[in-house]
């Protein structure tokens, strides 16, 4: 697990909502915290989709909705004069990326052995935090795995010009 600060909180901002950096990513939850609670449960609902609709865009391997596919929905919930009190956002790597971070980091697990790769973003107090996390359903010490994980989320940051540090 790594944890880091974004420093340039406006900048992220307009890269999460107004941009489609993250929307690869599924939203596994969101909590938005304003003049009232929001809280998103980022399951998919496959009877609001067709088949067809299923199939074109990629959804039929995931349990949650690609991020991009909300997005619009969290920035309006957000936009506004004032700043959110805090907000919480836990993004899973979708099937296939999970399984080309896997054959791409030579990694000894395979797609059954992991539940999910997380990447945590958390607002309060004037701070964002991004931190990473991999769910096993096996019991293993090696931590390989998780420090590629933190690799490639810096990154991923660093391709996408995010201003952070380490804490």
């Amino acid at each position: 697990m790594v944890a880091l600060q974004i420093l340039d909180i406006r900048d992220f901002m307009n890269k999460l909502l107004c941009s489609e950096t993250f929307d690869n990513f599924l939203l596994q939850e969101a909590f938005i915290s304003g003049c009232v609670n929001y809280h998103i449960e980022g399951s998919l609902n496959r009877e609001f989709y067709s088949q067809e609709e299923l199939e074109t865009d990629s959804l039929s391997d995931t349990g949650f909705i690609p991020f991009g596919k909300i997005r619009t929905q969290c920035f309006h919930l957000i936009k506004g004069k004032h700043t959110p009190l805090q907000f919480k956002f836990v993004f899973l790597l979708s099937p296939s990326n999970l399984k080309k971070t896997l054959l791409q980091t030579h990694s000894i697990f395979t797609e059954t052995d992991i539940s999910a790769m997380f990447l945590n973003l958390k607002y309060q107090n004037g701070t964002l935090m991004a931190t990473t996390g991999i769910s096993y359903r096996i019991f293993t010490a090696d931590k390989g795995l998780d420090h590629e994980w933190d690799a490639l989320v810096t990154r991923f940051f660093k391709n996408h010009m995010i201003s952070f540090e380490k804490v």
